[in-house]
């Protein structure tokens, strides 16, 4: 894992040597410069005017930000009436020549424009850090969301797989890092540097990120790994503070018990399920007698569901016991497999829970259901401290990423089946006289 260390720790300091830009370089504003970048002048000058750019773009206030964004999604956008004419043209005759200005001209000059920002040392973070705010803008203007279209296309092109590098984080990480590990952990946060070293530091413990050569000192996505001598049940018992390491020589399981992603400005282009696969490949290499990749997942839209019971007669009483907690074990998993199941998105074969979507469409399957598992504040908030197990296969996983994107269908255990069809112990109150 460190055969990259050298090369990284070079490009580091490669793109941390930014230009530096003032005012007194270019007194033009803003769209007068990116219209620059895009001219005859861009094809001499075009590192130096994209820098200026993205300097004045960080000064800009939230008003000018909208402008910037509004200037991109109208000013450079596709000539429709142009695209249209040549369409028309090369349906009746596909030549060569026809093709290529058919194509310049399908493409939106602000594609060009994030192409030719992206010259300078350190603007790929920049860009990154661009789209941060077009998301967050695009909330209450709408029409933005062609500009995203466009920043989707590139960042994808950008942070295609070829170019992510896998790290371990370890106890010995740059410092730089390890604080964001901790500022980005998004499932179960990290109370202080002794946690932290908790799950870092022992035997048992595994932590990987994917970085990008243009921002080697910000993970994209990190994944916790507990290696362990059975299929876990409880994120209580995985993160004890008094709990006996476990020699990785005899883990029998790998259990991702935390994956989170760290750049918003990278929402939607997913890295997850390389990184799940890629790092049970490395574990795997590692340690052969491994048998099962496994998740430690939370169940984030279950209680959200529960509430929306009220009209079933037969799951309303079980829903309601689970939500004030007084339903037993036995009823809290019945229905939270129930739920990872059956409950869809709309009118869609997806179902509606976000981390089942995830890991079901990577191809894992849900294998087993546990009630108490996440005492914590969200745990019980979101869940009821309910959480589930999803098991990587990597000999089925295909099949079943195939099978749930052509039809839904969901791949689970026998376990699973078993508790969605078992009857429930709660039963509806008998009514009054």
């Amino acid at each position: 894992m460190q055969r990259n260390r050298f090369l990284t720790d070079m490009l580091s300091t490669l793109f941390d040597r930014r230009s530096v830009w003032s005012k007194e370089d270019d007194a033009r504003d803003i769209h007068q410069l990116c219209r620059a970048l895009l001219s005859k002048e861009g094809d001499v000058s075009g590192q130096k005017l994209a820098t200026a750019i993205l300097a004045q773009y960080r000064q800009l206030s939230e008003a000018e930000k909208l402008a910037f964004f509004e200037f991109l999604n109208t000013e450079l956008d596709i000539d429709a009436s142009a695209l249209g004419a040549l369409a028309k043209v090369y349906e009746h005759s596909p030549t060569t020549d026809i093709f290529e200005k058919l194509s310049k001209a399908a493409e939106p000059k602000r594609q060009e424009l994030l192409r030719r920002l992206n010259q300078p040392m350190g603007a790929t973070s920049d860009l990154v850090s661009m789209r941060v705010d077009l998301l967050r803008l695009a909330k209450s203007n709408k029409d933005l969301l062609r500009t995203n279209i466009d920043f989707v296309h590139l960042l994808s092109s950008w942070f295609n797989r070829g170019f992510l590098v896998l790290k371990q984080i370890n106890w010995d990480t740059p410092a730089r890092v390890l604080d964001k590990i901790v500022a980005y952990e998004a499932v179960h946060e990290i109370d202080d540097l002794d946690d932290l070293r908790r799950r870092l530091d022992p035997p048992d413990r595994r932590c990987f990120a994917f970085f990008h050569p243009a921002m080697p000192d910000e993970p994209l996505i990190f994944v916790e790994v507990a290696l362990t001598d059975s299929l876990p049940g409880s994120i209580d018992d995985v993160l004890s503070e008094g709990r006996e390491p476990l020699q990785a020589e005899d883990a029998k399981v790998a259990v991702y018990y935390s994956i989170s992603n760290c750049q918003r400005g990278l929402a939607g282009i997913s890295f997850g399920n390389l990184l799940i696969k890629q790092v049970a490949a490395e574990l795997a290499l590692e340690y052969p007698q491994i048998e099962n990749f496994v998740t430690l997942s939370p169940i984030p839209g279950l209680n959200r569901w529960l509430t929306q019971q009220e009209d079933d007669p037969a799951l309303a009483p079980v829903a309601r016991a689970v939500l004030d907690g007084t339903a037993p074990e036995t009823d809290v998993r019945a229905l939270a497999a129930r739920y990872l199941a059956t409950a869809k998105r709309g009118d869609t074969d997806q179902p509606v829970d976000p981390v089942a979507r995830f890991h079901l469409g990577n191809g894992a399957e849900i294998h087993d259901v546990h009630a108490n598992a996440d005492s914590s504040e969200n745990g019980r908030k979101q869940s009821s401290g309910a959480m589930v197990n999803y098991l990587y296969d990597l000999s089925q996983t295909e099949k079943n990423h195939e099978d749930f994107a052509r039809g839904g269908s969901v791949a689970m255990s026998r376990t699973v089946q078993s508790l969605i069809t078992a009857a429930f112990v709660t039963k509806p109150k008998e009514p009054t006289s």
